[in-house]
């Protein structure tokens, strides 16, 4: 019987991976339930022993997407707001196509016309980043500012297909970041 519920486990599992990084790449719309579970090497069948929809597929792999993509960043990346952007608002972090992106930069144009459930997913993902980069800080607002910043500067950057503007943005979105770190320790002083 453990072993059944393992087994279960490591295929949900390999399904929200699957989802999480097709997701990323090419939103809910251009993704079927088919290429999830191809891309997985599962069945049809076995997504609706995990899934009740689509949609509860998306939702949960949102919330996947993320802890894998936080696990990604370097370990000293958390040192304060500006080493944060540095590695968020990276070239490599922007282009890597291979492994499955920030769902909160790369899914942010997609979340609007999606239900209830993921918009709820969506935001409790966000809180949870912004929890994340307030540890770093002392000011909420300035935290806020930074996280819009790197995650818009993130999402907008991978839209262009201009590299040289889109680097042009990354750079300036990490000046933003850094100006507002600069701001935050003027204010405590």
């Amino acid at each position: 019987m453990a072993w059944q519920e393992a087994h279960k486990e490591q295929s949900k599992n390999r399904i929200l991976n699957s989802a999480a990084m097709l997701f990323t790449h090419y939103g809910f719309e251009k993704i079927s339930i088919d290429q999830v579970m191809k891309n997985a090497e599962l069945t049809r069948g076995a997504f609706y022993s995990h899934f009740r929809s689509k949609s509860d597929l998306y939702a949960q792999a949102i919330s996947k997407g993320a802890k894998v993509a936080s696990k990604r960043k370097p370990e000293n990346c958390l040192q304060d707001m500006k080493d944060f952007a540095k590695y968020y608002l990276s070239t490599e972090h922007r282009d890597n196509n291979y492994e499955q992106g920030c769902p909160l930069a790369f899914l942010v144009s997609d979340i609007n016309q999606q239900d209830h459930q993921v918009k709820k997913t969506y935001t409790k993902t966000l809180k949870a980043f912004i929890q994340q980069a307030q540890s770093l800080s002392t000011d909420r607002e300035k935290t806020l500012q930074s996280v819009v910043l790197m995650i818009g500067g993130l999402a907008l950057s991978r839209a262009l297909d201009d590299e040289e503007f889109s680097d042009e943005l990354l750079m300036a979105c990490k000046a933003g970041v850094t100006s507002l770190s600069t701001q935050e320790g003027a204010d405590v002083s």
